[in-house]
């Protein structure tokens, strides 16, 4: 049964979930320092710390940059799982790992790994099935001996980012849309920065492929700077005219900025 005395942390409006520390940066790092700006409560997920990898000097390191990314974009919590870098694969266990923090955090919104990485980590495809699996976990009843008696808990919404450095425009998918960064870009670009080991100085065209990709998803939208979100479902509009012809009124009712922070 449900333990009613464990004391639970203070919830986090949405939870973006990575294979490894770095991922969320270079993909959502926009979209979480823009959230935190405006008064949510935002959490980064790693499922694994990265490690081995060839420029770093061991899981000490990458965990002290990815705290330092994290203090950057305004993030509250960050949690790196103990699952396995570069043999990471979707199983009961690595599900009920990530399903019991949703569980324990509770967020309205979870962001995970939109899709494969070709010539990438296949660590990213195998983050995406524990994400989507982790978040059906999370609500089922009549299981609490899988989940340390941590309660129920419904995720309202998940989004999927795309991870890759040639992911230049948007998507046709259904329910892509495209988040406003414009206020932080230099947040998103300075969190992926703190990375030394990963993006050290000789590998600058980096930072200028992430910095290029904004802005021309921010452009392409009408905006400076822009990350690409994908939702599961076609993206609903309220109020047509509103949402087509007033810049001071949210796009979609998915758009974060349509309700004040709350529980």
């Amino acid at each position: 049964m449900t333990d009613s005395s464990l004391a639970l942390p203070e919830k986090l409006d949405v939870i973006a979930v990575g294979a490894h520390p770095d991922d969320v940066e270079v993909a959502v790092g926009g979209t979480l320092a823009t959230l935190a700006r405006q008064g949510y409560r935002v959490g980064i997920i790693d499922l694994t710390d990265g490690e081995p990898t060839p420029g770093s000097s061991g899981p000490a390191e990458r965990l002290d940059e990815a705290r330092k990314a994290a203090e950057i974009l305004g993030v509250h919590v960050r949690i790196t799982l103990d699952l396995p870098n570069r043999r990471l694969f979707d199983s009961f266990e690595a599900r009920v790992a990530l399903a019991k923090e949703f569980r324990r955090y509770r967020p309205r919104i979870v962001l995970g790994i939109a899709d494969k990485t070709p010539l990438a980590s296949p660590d990213h495809w195998q983050a995406m099935q524990i994400t989507d699996a982790a978040v059906f976990y999370s609500r089922l009843t009549k299981w609490d001996g899988e989940f340390a008696g941590l309660p129920v808990h419904t995720v309202h919404q998940l989004l999927w980012y795309p991870l890759g450095f040639h992911q230049q425009t948007p998507t046709t998918a259904a329910g892509t849309m495209v988040v406003d960064i414009s206020g932080s870009l230099e947040k998103k670009l300075a969190a992926v920065a703190a990375y030394e080991s990963q993006f050290p100085s000789q590998k600058r065209r980096v930072y200028d492929m992430i910095e290029h990709q904004a802005r021309l998803l921010g452009q392409a939208s009408g905006f400076a700077a822009g990350e690409i979100l994908i939702s599961p479902r076609p993206v609903v509009v309220k109020n047509l005219v509103e949402a087509f012809t007033s810049p001071d009124l949210p796009r979609t009712n998915l758009d974060p900025t349509s309700q004040a922070p709350g529980p």
